[in-house]
């Protein structure tokens, strides 16, 4: 992580969403800290970082998602050369659907 970016004031930010306990939380929580078009690009960027995980072509991911390919590939970018986020949360995902999975 930059070390510009890790500083206390983000800490103290992390650790207030880490106590979220539930969708509906979160949704109370960043609509007051965030904008509606920052949530939307938040959410944007996270569906295009899946899209790009099942290998979609950028034409399909712009069409669907309304996404720009410089945000698409900025997005490709951080799957590729980033702090591995994504995967950590995908991972966590699929843990967690794997342990409520009844088969």
């Amino acid at each position: 992580m930059s070390n510009k970016l890790h500083n206390q004031s983000v800490d103290n930010l992390f650790d207030a969403i880490l106590t979220l306990r539930n969708r509906e939380e979160c949704y109370a929580f960043f609509m007051d800290v965030c904008t509606m078009n920052e949530i939307a690009s938040l959410s944007q960027r996270y569906e295009v970082a899946g899209m790009l995980r099942e290998h979609r072509t950028y034409l399909d991911i712009s069409e669907k998602t309304g996404a720009s390919t410089a945000t698409i590939s900025r997005v490709n970018r951080s799957l590729n050369y980033g702090s591995d986020g994504y995967q950590t949360v995908w991972r966590h995902l699929d843990e967690k659907k794997e342990s409520s999975d009844p088969s």
